[in-house]
């Protein structure tokens, strides 16, 4: 008689692994929770070896005192651990600082008591939908600290915009993406919820006439380097503000774009990589901008030694009056007094990035070059923000198609000359 075949011995913390009715292999075992608590988690696979494998890893990151989530965690919990053990390796302190401001004030106070694995898109709808109409100084008891709005009985309405709902929904796919990724949920149910697309940011960038006063009044300032640059460039204010000397070549006359200076709770003002590996390009140099450049570099040297013992060798080109790097709200400040000085309207630094988009869509550049010279990340970003200009480009073809068609026009001894199409 043959001896029945003996089931294979787990090994010592391996957990459970067995092979469910659908032919999926479920794997549970116990590992350390997001709430310092050691709950039962379970993953799944298409093999034994990968079951094991997807648990072997959540018991190794718990045995090295990393908080696993479970399916039964809370909002709240789980937002903590996602923000605090996955996002914080894969974002920038800047965004990380957001998406934290976003889960404190937003979504834990609203969703976090319920439990992960019974959020469904109802709740996210509703909690959307609430953010979307309730007055924040409310929300956030700012009412009854500053004794103002509700608790005085004039609620002042304030509430949060457009995109800054889209922004906290945002951050909610991406930590229940985490999780469906690590076999938590079955599927993300906020992908489900489609929220408002917000309203464009509206802005006003310098018309022609208004650029060439622009850089009529630079050229007295100090930074007029930096603005000739901004305007001619279209680079970003932390772009313009972490290059360096040895970024530049002036023999091709061209500018290398790696990094960009910022400033951040832990580090102070920080030169980081760009934006995006897109926003890593090397660009062409005006011949006007060569020229200021080479000039501010000998007001450089002149201030490098006024200064003596004092100045700060940061190689940097753009610089306090010490060699220090500028600090980006510094220079927000800076560029609002330099357009009062030169009674120019008021815009933000960055509307400086989308007058030169706009300039050049008017001359009709092409938009692949457009966005190689912004450093966008794909061609579709370009086009969503110039789409205001580009309408009126078209309005301006029809305008011109329908003189040449309009009566008139029809002597045949005086032909239409061809325009141009872009």
């Amino acid at each position: 008689m043959t001896a029945p075949k003996r089931k294979k011995a787990r090994a010592n913390g391996e957990g459970t692994i067995y092979q469910r009715k659908d032919g999926r292999w479920e794997a549970a075992g116990y590992v350390l929770a997001a709430n310092g608590t050691r709950k039962r988690v379970r993953v799944y696979g298409s093999t034994r070896r990968e079951a094991a494998d997807k648990l072997a890893g959540k018991i190794a990151d718990s045995n090295r005192g990393l908080p696993v989530a479970t399916a039964d965690s809370t909002v709240g919990n789980y937002l903590t651990y996602w923000l605090n053990s996955v996002a914080v390796h894969r974002l920038r302190e800047n965004t990380h600082t957001r998406y934290a401001t976003c889960i404190r004030l937003h979504l834990i106070p609203s969703l976090g008591t319920k439990k992960v694995a019974r959020l469904t898109a109802k709740d996210v709808r509703t909690f959307l939908d609430r953010l979307r109409t309730t007055c924040q100084c409310c929300a956030q008891r700012l009412d009854t600290e500053r004794k103002q709005c509700c608790a005085i009985g004039e609620c002042c309405q304030k509430r949060l915009s457009s995109s800054t709902v889209t922004y906290v929904h945002s951050v909610l796919k991406s930590a229940l993406e985490h999780a469906v990724r690590e076999d938590e949920l079955p599927r993300n149910v906020a992908r489900n919820v489609k929220a408002a697309t917000p309203r464009p940011r509206r802005f006003r960038p310098l018309t022609a006439v208004e650029a060439r006063r622009f850089l009529d009044a630079a050229r007295a300032d100090r930074l007029h380097a930096l603005y000739e640059l901004a305007l001619r460039s279209g680079l970003r204010k932390g772009e313009l503000l972490g290059l360096h000397w040895e970024d530049l070549c002036f023999d091709s006359g061209t500018a290398s774009i790696r990094r960009s200076l910022q400033r951040t709770q832990s580090g102070g003002l920080t030169t980081l990589p760009t934006k995006t590996r897109a926003s890593e390009r090397r660009i062409a140099l005006p011949t006007e901008c060569v020229h200021s450049l080479k000039s501010h570099r000998e007001r450089q040297e002149v201030e490098r030694n006024v200064a003596g013992v004092s100045w700060k060798d940061s190689g940097l080109v753009f610089t306090t009056p010490f060699g220090g790097a500028i600090d980006p709200a510094n220079m927000t400040r800076r560029f609002g007094r330099f357009l009062d000085r030169a009674g120019l309207r008021r815009i933000r630094f960055h509307d400086l990035r989308h007058s030169t988009a706009t300039l050049l869509l008017e001359q009709g550049v092409d938009l692949v070059v457009i966005k190689e010279l912004l450093g966008h990340a794909h061609i579709g970003v370009t086009a969503g923000v110039y789409a205001h200009v580009r309408l009126r480009l078209q309005r301006q073809a029809i305008d011109t198609l329908n003189d040449a068609l309009s009566t008139g026009n029809d002597d045949p001894d005086d032909p239409l000359a061809p325009a141009a199409v872009h």
